[in-house]
């Protein structure tokens, strides 16, 4: 994974324009996520129909990291069944933990490869895995 600087003009363009930070009208179902260790905090909102996330939105406050992160997450989720989504978050928490990704890992995690850098920064990495946690927490328990 080189070229940093384009890996870090994708987090920014995600921070400064999110696409999916807005209210999401007909959301199927909510979850809210913190971090207590800095204060971020993201609602995420999806649409659900016949097992497929059709819409998503996010709510909230937080650092760069976590703020492209949830966009990020929801631009790979949309158009997938809730197995899909669930099997990227285990793919994005490796990566996350310094775990080598194969090629088939890497191309299914697409933009959130901008993330990997995060592993080399422990207390940036709940940062970055605080939208893939709630939307675990919303997939398993809804």
């Amino acid at each position: 994974m080189s070229n940093s600087g384009a890996y870090n003009e994708v987090l920014l363009e995600h921070n400064n324009h999110p696409y999916h930070k807005h209210a999401l009208t007909d959301a199927t179902c909510s979850q809210h996520g913190i971090n207590p260790s800095c204060g971020d905090e993201i609602t995420i909102e999806l649409t659900i129909k016949d097992n497929i996330i059709e819409k998503a939105a996010f709510k909230g406050d937080g650092c760069a990291i976590s703020q492209a992160s949830t966009d990020i997450m929801l631009d790979l989720i949309i158009g997938q069944t809730r197995e899909e989504a669930l099997a990227l978050t285990d793919i994005f928490f490796k990566m996350a933990h310094g775990e080598v990704l194969t090629e088939e890992e890497e191309a299914h995690l697409e933009e959130a490869l901008a993330l990997h850098n995060v592993s080399h920064m422990p207390a940036r990495v709940k940062c970055a895995t605080l939208p893939w946690h709630t939307l675990i927490k919303m997939l398993r328990d809804k």
